[in-house]
């Protein structure tokens, strides 16, 4: 049995092909279509079809996508793939494939990815973070992605600051940011990697690549770890409300600013004084399978642990 992951973004879309025993046997990626939806079907079908006559059988399909299919409605919710969003995608890929076809959100996949990893399933309750472009997390428990009731479990980017990030970034100077969901001073805009760029633009008043402003940081440069101080605070505040919210066996990390690995050290520290007393700190570690994650996870949607 052959089971394909695909990893839905808005500028590309990669198949990746496993097999059992989750080698990975077969990659293609190509371009997302922007605008027409059955431009999009048949781009994504094509992906499958390819793999098929590759293996010559029908392989399971998952998907991940940079949003969620609403489970009351079938209706798909991913607002920076216009072509795809508020459509039936799931009822129309399985009707044009004639399978079955599973999607979850991207950051669920993620997740999912890393809580199959052998190391990792000693973990009942996965929590996957991506500080990425954005912020947003996954839940995995017993080695099932959790969706929840709508199927927007995860959506963590979306909590809002609360009183002591506000007071931390300073009442009378803190970035508010609005959010692409339409709101203000979510999560997603400041302790995401974009996030992190854009108060250190804001605050120390310097635009700077990540890269560029870890570099100094490890250089010494005081504006510099003055700043990764206040943000590790930063991302105890917050990731310290869902530790305390969830209760998590092990945290995982993914994104960009995940490869940062003074967090790893850093944050455990920072932690328990955000938490309540009888509250231990998880587990906290880096993804293992990067950019593999999410079609790795994908595909596991069709297998049963």
């Amino acid at each position: 049995m052959m089971y394909y992951g695909l990893d839905i973004g808005g500028t590309k879309i990669e198949l990746a092909a496993f097999d059992d025993q989750f080698n990975l046997l077969h990659k293609e990626r190509v371009d997302t279509p922007k605008e027409d939806y059955q431009r999009w079907i048949e781009t994504v079908a094509a992906l499958v079809e390819n793999a098929d006559k590759k293996f010559g059988e029908q392989g399971s399909v998952g998907i991940g996508l940079p949003g969620f299919v609403n489970r009351e409605t079938g209706i798909a919710e991913i607002t920076n793939i216009r072509a795809a969003d508020n459509k039936p995608i799931l009822r129309d890929l399985s009707a044009r494939l004639g399978r079955e076809v599973r999607a979850e959100n991207d950051a669920n996949c993620f997740a999912l990815s890393e809580a199959w990893a052998a190391e990792n399933q000693q973990y009942p309750f996965v929590l996957g973070l991506i500080l990425g472009t954005g912020f947003g997390g996954g839940l995995v428990f017993d080695g099932k992605a959790h969706s929840g009731h709508v199927g927007m479990a995860g959506e963590l980017g979306h909590i809002q600051l609360n009183y002591h990030a506000l007071k931390l970034l300073g009442w009378d100077n803190a970035p508010i940011y609005k959010c692409g969901c339409g709101n203000e001073a979510c999560l997603d805009t400041y302790i995401s990697g974009r996030g992190f760029e854009m108060l250190y633009r804001d605050l120390k008043g310097e635009a700077l690549k990540a890269p560029d402003i870890i570099a100094r940081f490890y250089q010494g440069e005081q504006s510099a770890v003055e700043f990764v101080e206040m943000h590790i605070e930063l991302m105890a505040i917050c990731i310290g409300n869902i530790i305390t919210a969830l209760d998590p066996d092990m945290i995982v990390l993914g994104g960009g600013l995940s490869n940062f690995d003074h967090i790893y050290d850093a944050l455990p520290k920072a932690l328990p004084k955000h938490l309540l007393r009888s509250a231990k700190v998880p587990v906290i570690k880096k993804a293992i399978f990067g950019d593999s994650g999410g079609v790795r996870g994908a595909a596991a949607l069709h297998m049963v642990r």
